[in-house]
């Protein structure tokens, strides 16, 4: 048995996540984790809500909440939406536990105590309206290049010039629209990420199965322009964790919190211990995932996350295990992701444009959305969701084929055999044929999922789920019951015998529809099919079962139009 340690980047603290966040991380975690599982496997798939930093102190002040308040009720809005949309986390942790808190200051320490951690006297803008330093991206004015008027602090958004905040005309606050800003003096500590450019060059070297697009964009960042630079880990703010080095003061830095890229990834770790402390597990249990000196030797971590997380899942936070010299598990295999678009332009939490998690399920079950996402997952370039395609794959995939397979057999055998498995006869040569079929394209998706290579996944198990269609059509059982009534008995008993082979093999993609699989044959074995002819033998003559009510309706014309309409604009 392997253990796997999945983590998906966690998701930001200030609102519900959009479709795209969805499928760029937590979706093909899960899908990962859910068929790990499957294979009898032990897994610990781990995600949390990262809470600290500016955005999140700005989310609390719109809805007059104190900021841990906002962050407590947004962690359960968020934990229950992901519960609805089947996402199995062994733990759904905060960035702001106690653990992290702790986690956090023990690395700034060890980092420190190895030399990787210097002062640096910066200036930066203050607000004198807001009584606060404002990050770059909280500076708005105009761009000196290109004369966009809400140009930030870091860049503009219409040109893609990198800026400072001082090359801004007419520079203002984006919290409060004051001009009255003024530059002073502050200081900072940097990790020294140029120490350890060698050390991450060659480890993103010995990872041979990532990705391309995770490796190009590393590369990028450690070759191009000037290089890998050393990276801020403070803020001046009032919202995050205190900086600390260890359990002692930090002398100079009172009043400062670590900055969220540094803690956020962390909580990866600290997770783990909020998953033991939660079910009253001692630290060895969560310790034997993490540490190499402790069990962890053995363990395969895979991370899932949009590309925009790559830079800091493959430089910073692995600068800061490395650098801090201790046996931290490192990641082995990350899995990246492009974006998914929104009908002709971009998926947008900022902007409230497009669906996003809530509103999607008040629409339709989690496993539409599911099966659209994933198999439809933004992998070899961006992607895009439009509601007519949409409509109609759902409607042909999870409808025409898995649903009408479902609704036929099981219809039929009630009309000439009733709610009972039929017959206890051989199977002929035309069930020999569909067992070796089916061997053949069951070992295909194995591989594919075993690779992480989701949409060639679902292409695997649509096929599968065909031969079902095909093998129906072929033996049309309905008309040998005319002639040759055992023959279709052993016919259908191999189409019962199939529903729940489907069962096992879609619940990564759709575990709920799985489940009424199985509960409609009466079933609890979730066996995996290592041996297909064994699988399709699983429900014997006399075995009982019901109809189940229509697993996937069809989306309808006027759904489609209804529902293009609601999400035209953006989000109130």
């Amino acid at each position: 048995m392997a253990r796997i340690l999945i983590t998906s980047a966690i998701p930001y603290i200030n609102g519900i996540k959009h479709l795209g966040n969805l499928v760029g991380s937590q979706l093909p975690a899960d899908l990962y984790a859910r068929f790990q599982r499957g294979r009898g496997n032990e897994v610990l798939f781990l995600c949390a809500t990262d809470e600290h930093g500016t955005p999140a102190e700005l989310a609390a002040a719109k809805t007059g909440e104190p900021v841990d308040e906002f962050c407590t009720r947004m962690h359960e809005v968020q934990a229950d939406i992901a519960r609805r949309f089947g996402l199995s986390f062994d733990h759904f942790g905060r960035s702001s536990s106690p653990q992290n808190h702790k986690l956090t200051q023990h690395f700034a320490g060890v980092l420190a105590d190895n030399g990787l951690i210097r002062e640096v006297d910066e200036k930066q803008v203050y607000s004198n309206a807001d009584k606060r330093f404002l990050p770059d991206r909280y500076i708005e004015g105009t761009c000196p290049n290109c004369g966009y008027d809400k140009a930030r602090g870091d860049q503009c958004e219409n040109c893609t010039k990198q800026l400072d905040p001082t090359d801004l005309i007419d520079a203002r606050s984006a919290i409060s629209g004051s001009t009255d800003l003024e530059v002073r003096a502050t200081k900072h500590l940097y990790l020294r990420q140029s120490a350890l450019k060698d050390d991450l060059d060659a480890w993103i070297d010995s990872k041979k199965d990532w990705p391309i697009l995770t490796t190009s964009i590393a590369k990028k960042w450690l070759h191009d322009g000037d290089g890998l630079r050393d990276r801020g880990i403070t803020r001046d703010l009032d919202w995050g964790i205190p900086v600390r080095r260890g359990d002692d003061d930090w002398p100079g830095m009172e009043g400062k919190v670590f900055y969220v890229w540094f803690d956020a990834p962390i909580e990866y770790i600290a997770c783990a211990g909020e998953w033991a402390e939660a079910n009253g597990r001692p630290d060895a249990d969560w310790e034997r995932w993490w540490r190499t000196d402790k069990g962890a030797d053995d363990v395969r971590y895979v991370q899932f996350m949009g590309k925009d997380n790559v830079p800091f899942h493959t430089l910073s936070f692995p600068a800061t295990i490395l650098g801090s010299g201790e046996p931290w598990k490192m990641v082995d295999h990350l899995k990246s992701f492009n974006f998914l678009n929104y009908d002709g332009g971009q998926f947008s939490t900022s902007q409230g444009r497009g669906v996003f998690m809530d509103q999607a399920l008040e629409i339709l079950s989690a496993d539409y959305w599911r099966w659209w996402l994933l198999s439809h997952a933004p992998e070899s370039s961006d992607a895009e969701f439009t509601w007519e395609g949409f409509q109609a794959d759902t409607n042909k995939d999870l409808a025409d084929v898995l649903g009408n397979f479902i609704s036929r057999i099981t219809k039929f055998c009630r009309s000439k055999f009733g709610e009972a498995v039929p017959g206890d006869g051989a199977y002929g040569p035309d069930e020999a044929a569909l067992i070796a079929d089916l061997t053949t394209k069951i070992r295909n998706y194995e591989t594919h999922m075993e690779a992480m290579e989701v949409r060639k996944s679902a292409q695997d198990l649509r096929a599968i789920w065909v031969v079902g269609n095909e093998y129906l059509q072929s033996t049309a059982p309905w008309v040998t019951f005319k002639s040759d009534p055992d023959r279709a008995a052993a016919q259908v008993r191999m189409g019962l015998n199939l529903i729940r082979l489907y069962a096992v093999l879609s619940a990564p993609f759709i575990p709920d529809a799985a489940a009424r699989m199985l509960s409609a044959m009466n079933t609890l074995d979730t066996t995996w099919p290592d041996d297909v002819n064994a699988a399709l033998t699983a429900l014997p003559g006399g075995h009982e079962f019901s109809v189940p009510d229509v697993l996937f309706a069809k989306i309808t014309d006027d759904q489609r139009e209804d529902w293009q309409t609601r999400f035209s604009g953006v989000r109130d």
